[in-house]
């Protein structure tokens, strides 16, 4: 399987698939009011970079950067249930932190849920480590709250 992961407009038909698909898995796990996920519109910002991975042109995978400044965010990061076990969240991240350090950023940041196991099991094998709620956060029981070096 050749991948392919670039920079694309979080408006496109592929990409609101991603993010609803995204949506679909937290609501199975979270409710509403445990969610702290960007729209599709809300990605669409000169702040954020939004990045697709595909194979064969079919959108498997993608992940958000916000740039914050003085850190960097990871939103949206989400892989369709059939490219799983290949590694792509693995380097959708690695994308990402790419052009986090290109930007200058020198320090990643992001939020997620304690229930999503494998998610947070990635951020720690990337080097993520705990940490207190940032920017607009609040303490939530449901966040779980990590950052990077870079």
């Amino acid at each position: 399987m050749t991948i392919s992961i670039a920079a694309e407009s979080p408006l496109s038909e592929d990409a609101h698939a991603l993010i609803e698909g995204s949506e679909a898995a937290l609501r199975e796990v979270y409710s509403v009011d445990e969610c702290f996920t960007f729209t599709a519109a809300e990605l669409d910002e000169p702040s954020v970079t939004f990045f697709v991975a595909r194979s064969d042109g079919v959108a498997l995978g993608c992940v958000a950067l916000v740039d914050c400044g003085a850190y960097g965010e990871v939103k949206r990061l989400f892989v369709r249930t059939e490219a799983r076990g290949k590694a792509l969240a693995v380097r959708l991240m690695a994308a990402l932190e790419a052009q986090a350090l290109a930007k200058g950023m020198q320090e990643m940041k992001l939020e997620t849920g304690d229930k999503l196991v494998a998610a947070v099991s990635l951020y720690r094998r990337l080097g993520y480590r705990e940490c207190g709620p940032f920017g607009a956060y609040e303490l939530h029981p449901a966040s779980l709250f990590m950052e990077k070096e870079l």
